[in-house]
């Protein structure tokens, strides 16, 4: 099973893929919680040298109420991560499949709820 979701913005750089992302997410009613320069953070805490990558971490906060009444450590696993990585000819997208990460958890509810935020995260980089 994949674990992400993953779309290539041809000919597109890593701000304008992340504007766009960030745009998409939001019409999909998810806000970002946390940001990481993983280049610059690389950088700076071992000098390592690496092509632009970032990753946000989205949430829609329906969402994440409805799976944490239903379990409530599935914060443990929050929030959907998003990565943005320079590729060869364009930026790369990638989204956590939540499907896939709550395969740990042997609870019903949780995979239907983990359904349908893939669905609304798939539509989110397809429409970045």
């Amino acid at each position: 099973m994949a674990y992400t979701y993953d779309r290539i913005l041809t000919n597109v750089d890593i701000d304008d893929a992340e504007m766009r992302i960030r745009d998409a997410l939001a019409k999909n009613g998810f806000g970002i919680l946390t940001e990481i320069d993983v280049k610059a953070t690389m950088k700076k805490k071992i000098g390592a040298e690496m092509e632009p990558y970032r990753i946000l971490g989205a949430c829609n906060p329906e969402m994440a109420h409805k799976a944490i009444e239903i379990e409530p450590r599935v914060g443990a696993m929050l929030p959907c991560n998003v990565i943005l990585r320079k590729v060869d000819g364009g930026t790369e997208i990638s989204a956590i499949d939540p499907v896939a990460s709550m395969q740990a958890i042997d609870n019903d509810q949780m995979h239907k709820v983990a359904g349908e935020v893939r669905d609304m995260m798939r539509a989110a980089v397809d429409a970045a």
